[in-house]
């Protein structure tokens, strides 16, 4: 059956600050206490979405969070008048406060795992939200997360939500960031290939020391199992845990794939000699892995770079480009390789940049802002057509972030309760222009 592979982004909220709360990811911790830009790094995110829908790719919008999270501060005791919780977390709980300004959600690689029809074995699309356990300030996001896809994705004959996984450190579940699909045609049965960091109960396993290991293998076997994919058609494969130590948080950090195409760091995976073995045997002989020597890109560059953090894409006319960040031109040692890619004839024939800066010094490129679904025609005529990009909805977007974006934050700007205000007024327009009804907490007061 015919099918395609959809984008879909999302869109900074307008709390985007730096804060550096996230432990291992270093561009997160290296720009921790800077000004940040909302306005700008919403509508760098934007141009981005609207450039792949004008390469003729299926492009779709994802709503951010809502922040501050005033429902969780309550929770933690904090109480009276929205003003009197956030002036008494800035004064007694700063960290806490911090963590609930986060737009962590941006990066809607880490949103869900979705899994086509073609691979499950009722030929519905499977969206699982991520519980994110890892980090406080993403763990607080999978309730309104699982509201907004079923707004999107909200036909049962096509789309079946589960619950995400229960919040323990031992199914620690980090979205597609972690997953990767492989296909000859999108529209037929694929291969997934389910990337973990470590074993949440097994702790004979080999696995990192400094840094955690966000996705574990029994939450992404559970996801497998929800998802109904045919067992011979699941790879399970385990990161190097030496690379999460230096910093490569996800496996989408070091390695990405399209159809038949394996792009990774020749250090990405943990008796990867068994891992290709095994993607040979099941994807047959027109199956490519480019592995990048450390020689060529040392891992530090990779991660300063985010070359891995691309989106590797088929265009309609059968080019496949990376969809690459800045910094990857920027990087003398990575712009040189890149080029010999280009020239090697190895399947990836162009490359297309794109100036995502204030998300990178947040620790996310191009790969981080998406959530890839598949798609056959059926199912996209089922998609809330409101999500999807158009020429129409980006020029509305881009008039929303001039509206009600700012364009400097820092950390001293949480206590003010107009910043709250702001962001409350800014959503809940954007839930009437997306058509997402009450996703919202402070709408379904």
């Amino acid at each position: 059956m015919m099918a395609y592979e959809a984008n879909f982004d999302g869109l900074v909220g307008p709390t985007h600050n730096y804060s550096g709360l996230s432990v291992g990811n270093i561009a997160s911790v290296t720009y921790k206490h800077q000004v940040s830009n909302p306005k700008h790094a919403a509508l760098q995110g934007l141009e981005k979405m609207y450039a792949l829908a004008n390469l003729g790719l299926i492009q779709g919008v994802i709503a951010p969070q809502m922040r501050p999270e005033i429902k969780i501060l309550r929770r933690l005791g904090f109480s009276g008048s929205d003003r009197c919780v956030l002036q008494q977390a800035s004064q007694h709980a700063p960290q806490l406060l911090t963590s609930c300004y986060s737009a962590s959600s941006m990066w809607a690689a880490n949103a869900a795992t979705a899994s086509p029809s073609a691979d499950t074995n009722d030929r519905r699309i499977h969206f699982t939200p991520a519980n994110l356990v890892s980090h406080f300030h993403r763990s607080i996001e999978h309730q309104t997360t699982a509201r907004i896809l079923a707004a999107m994705f909200n036909d049962d004959r096509h789309f079946c939500h589960h619950q995400p996984l229960p919040a323990s450190a031992q199914l620690g579940d980090e979205g597609a960031a972690n997953h990767m699909r492989f296909c000859d045609q999108y529209g037929n049965q694929g291969v997934e290939m389910f990337v973990f960091g470590g074993y949440g109960f097994d702790q004979q396993q080999q696995a990192p020391t400094q840094y955690p290991a966000r996705q574990t293998y029994e939450a992404s076997a559970a996801i497998a199992r929800l998802h109904q994919l045919d067992p011979q058609q699941v790879v399970m494969a385990q990161q190097n845990p030496l690379l999460i130590d230096q910093g490569v948080f996800h496996n989408d950090v070091i390695a990405v794939g399209n159809q038949q195409t394996l792009f990774c760091h020749q250090q990405a995976f943990l008796n990867k000699a068994d891992l290709y073995q095994q993607l040979h045997m099941k994807m047959g002989a027109n199956f490519s892995i480019i592995e990048v020597p450390d020689d060529l890109v040392s891992i530090s560059d990779a991660i300063s770079s985010y070359l891995f953090n691309s989106q590797l894409v088929t265009l309609p006319n059968g080019d496949v480009s990376l969809i690459l960040p800045q910094q990857c031109q920027d990087n003398s040692r990575v712009w040189q390789y890149i080029q010999q890619l280009l020239q090697s004839n190895l399947g990836i024939n162009r490359v297309d940049l794109f100036d995502l800066s204030q998300s990178m010094q947040n620790g996310g490129g191009p790969a981080c802002l998406r959530l890839r679904v598949v798609l056959t025609v059926e199912e996209q005529q089922a998609v809330n057509p409101a999500v999807l990009l158009t020429d129409s909805l980006f020029k509305q977007l881009q008039a929303w972030i001039h509206l009600h974006y700012r364009d400097r934050l820092v950390e001293a700007d949480f206590a003010d309760p107009s910043l709250l205000l702001q962001s409350q007024t800014a959503l809940d327009e954007l839930t009437h222009i997306l058509k997402l009804g009450s996703v919202y907490d402070f709408q379904r007061i």
